[in-house]
């Protein structure tokens, strides 16, 4: 049996290191809780009133149903505007439906932020339902140019059984550079930076919320993919998210972060460039590129032996090129 003069001590002591741990140690905040494990599809609360509705991550194929980027949802006195459509029909039938389940007002809007397939082949949901789908008229003219191959591809990937039903489409509205969306109780702006991570790429920004989709511009521990883009003015655009005011960024692939995700994609940009240069200054086989383009630091980043072996080489000759037109 335990001695309770012992039993009264150690009491004693737990209770003081409670009060320490609370209040009494200078500078050493209340442990956080643990974050709750993102369920793909499942809507995630920003901010009051902002919702982001994670994807799987990597590449699309007959698992995930090819729900493999980010979608979100703002919901403000007038209704709800959604951000990014979905893969297939089916997913952007569910995706209403997680909208749904948060609340009755109506959808009166679906921003399309990119031209990736993940993005965008849910449109014909929202459609179905008379709310109007709406892209920047540069993401609109790729879209047209494209994305019939897009399609045929990700059937190929995903199976045509998930993906029935879904059709190629010409967006509702188109606007050229920022807009502007009243939701009664705040507006959101919708940002264009010129051609960055690709033409037409939109952001948008709840400042009243200090949340940001970012869409095309920032993906969060995985590769982003250069294909598309003009990589000087993508870092501007990427410097410019920094300055929006946000402190939460929902990106395209990924969990939603602060800032320092931001400073992550910039580094990496940076990086792959400078080993493209030295490899082009090295006269390097393009076939030898993606075997020497190894970037250590990101080895654990989502897509890196698929993408990043395809963005070194189209790194490699751009600089190419540049260096032969100069």
């Amino acid at each position: 049996m335990q001695d309770p003069r012992r039993r009264r001590l150690l009491l004693a002591l737990g209770a003081g290191l409670g009060a320490g741990l609370g209040a009494g140690l200078v500078g050493c905040a209340q442990l956080p809780r643990a974050a709750p494990a993102l369920v793909p599809g499942r809507p995630v609360a920003a901010a009051p009133g902002v919702y982001w509705v994670p994807g799987t991550g990597g590449a699309a194929d007959v698992r995930n149903l090819g729900r493999i980027g980010n979608a979100g949802f703002c919901v403000g006195a007038r209704g709800v505007v959604a951000i990014d459509t979905g893969t297939s029909l089916a997913h952007g039938r569910a995706l209403l439906a997680a909208i749904g389940r948060v609340t009755e007002r109506p959808v009166l809007e679906a921003i399309v932020t990119h031209t990736r397939p993940e993005f965008l082949f849910g449109a014909g949901a929202f459609r179905e339902r008379g709310i109007p789908v709406t892209m920047e008229r540069r993401c609109a003219q790729l879209m047209a140019a494209r994305c019939s191959n897009c399609l045929e591809t990700l059937i190929e990937q995903v199976g045509a059984g998930p993906m029935a039903g879904t059709e190629t489409y010409r967006p509702d509205r188109e606007f050229d550079g920022d807009r502007a969306i009243d939701l009664g109780d705040r507006v959101l702006q919708l940002r264009y930076f010129g051609h960055s991570s690709g033409p037409g790429d939109v952001a948008v920004l709840d400042a009243q919320r200090g949340v940001l989709y970012a869409g095309g511009l920032l993906d969060v521990h995985r590769i982003p993919d250069i294909q598309d883009g003009d990589l000087p003015r993508w870092q501007q655009a990427l410097a410019e998210l920094r300055r929006s005011g946000a402190s939460v960024f929902v990106p395209g692939h990924g969990a939603a972060a602060g800032v320092a995700a931001i400073d992550a994609e910039r580094r990496y940009l940076d990086a792959l460039q400078a080993r493209a240069r030295a490899l082009v200054q090295a006269s390097v086989s393009l076939l030898e590129v993606p075997d020497r383009s190894d970037l250590p630091a990101y080895r654990d980043w989502d897509q890196y032996d698929i993408i990043h072996r395809r963005n070194a080489s189209v790194a490699y000759l751009r600089f190419e090129r540049e260096l032969l037109f100069k």
